[in-house]
């Protein structure tokens, strides 16, 4: 990733109320888990993920969603988690490998200008 998508990052989730940082980079995504606190120092969690994308107008942006949990729903979340997890590994089809070029989105392809010719 490159040093501006740091500073952008930072920029936009640094808060007086991150007591932790973890950011996770799984393919074109990055999950950020930041720990935090309330006025009254009751901690939570925010899971946000982050895509890189471009606008009609060329400039990159980036997209985001976040969700916020609370320790006291933390046990039931997990539950949920796990299950749903160990459901896919049952019985999701096994993964066919991808060509180099495509995305795992749908088959959407990168383009490579080094693929255009001149």
């Amino acid at each position: 990733m490159s040093e501006e998508f740091e500073k952008n990052e930072s920029n936009d989730r640094n808060n007086d109320s991150d007591l932790f940082s973890k950011a996770v980079r799984a393919g074109k995504r990055t999950y950020f888990f930041d720990v935090k606190s309330t006025r009254g120092n009751d901690y939570y969690l925010t899971i946000t993920e982050s895509k890189k994308r471009f606008g009609q107008d060329g400039k990159f942006f980036y997209e985001k969603h976040k969700i916020f949990l609370y320790k006291e729903d933390f046990e039931k979340f997990l539950d949920g988690l796990n299950e749903a997890v160990d459901n896919i590994r049952e019985n999701a089809p096994p993964i066919t490998s991808v060509s180099e070029n495509e995305t795992s989105s749908g088959g959407e392809k990168d383009v490579n200008f080094e693929d255009l010719g001149n």
